[in-house]
């Protein structure tokens, strides 16, 4: 697995396996999302978009944290200007993942609370590992979540149960997330970059093609009603047929089919 360009906040590897690991990189602060963080998610993921060789990507943090949400040490230094333009910034950071092409999954150990929660709540799949606390704390400080916690979390624990989680603000764990299909996944402690990446290298051995238009038009099945969903799907499809390697795959299946 290759290192590509440093960035201040975050660490990126591509393998020969098409898989990409990006991780936050702030262990001493538990990876705390600064606005240095902000920046370099923006970057990464165009990057790994731009990037050929990465199919999909696995989105991890480094040391005893995913990341416990937005960096309040900065916070207390930031002007109201600062805080307007971290929120203006927000929803493109924290929508980062969804709007990757390629699918990511989420690596997530040890915390996962405020924006860390929201992080991870935006990739297109989840590994946690057992002992994985989740929380959407933000209400009991007077406010709300602000990278897309109000929208995300009732798409999949359903309204009821994300009213109660966010209304509250209490924690949850790893076997209750994956009990209301948050998760898809739960893992042994310290096995959660390596099941994910696991995963997401059975992925990454489907067409690139195929992979990225699958992720649009379930994507798009969030949002359009019925109809318009198939539609937007046999868009998505014709897409596929562009491709060489659909042809590859489609004569080697059916030389198979024939010798068998």
């Amino acid at each position: 697995m290759s290192e590509k360009p440093a960035y201040a906040t975050v660490a990126l590897r591509v393998g020969d396996d098409h898989v990409a690991l990006v991780e936050l990189n702030r262990p001493a602060s538990l990876n705390a999302v600064s606005m240095g963080l902000y920046a370099d998610i923006l970057r990464v993921f165009g990057d790994v978009d731009d990037d050929p060789d990465c199919h999909v990507v696995v989105l991890a943090g480094r040391g005893r944290a995913f990341s416990v949400g937005a960096d309040l040490k900065e916070r207390k230094t930031m002007t109201d200007a600062d805080v307007r333009r971290r929120r203006r910034l927000a929803p493109t950071v924290f929508g980062a993942m969804a709007r990757c092409t390629k699918p990511v999954v989420a690596a997530v150990a040890g915390y996962a609370l405020g924006g860390g929660c929201e992080l991870a709540l935006a990739c297109d799949v989840i590994v946690v590992e057992e002992s994985t606390v989740f929380a959407l704390p933000e209400t009991t400080l007077g406010v709300i979540p602000g990278g897309g916690g109000t929208q995300r979390l009732p798409r999949l624990v359903g309204l009821p149960r994300a009213k109660e989680l966010i209304l509250t603000g209490r924690r949850f764990t790893a076997r209750e997330a994956e009990a209301w299909g948050m998760v898809n996944r739960v893992v042994p402690d310290g096995h959660a970059v390596e099941a994910a990446t696991e995963l997401a290298r059975s992925i990454a051995a489907n067409p690139p093609i195929a992979l990225q238009q699958a992720k649009r038009a379930l994507n798009a099945s969030q949002s359009l009603d019925l109809d318009n969903g198939v539609l937007f799907e046999a868009e998505a499809y014709q897409a596929c047929l562009l491709s060489d390697e659909w042809r590859r795959r489609m004569a080697a299946a059916s030389e198979a089919r024939s010798d068998g």
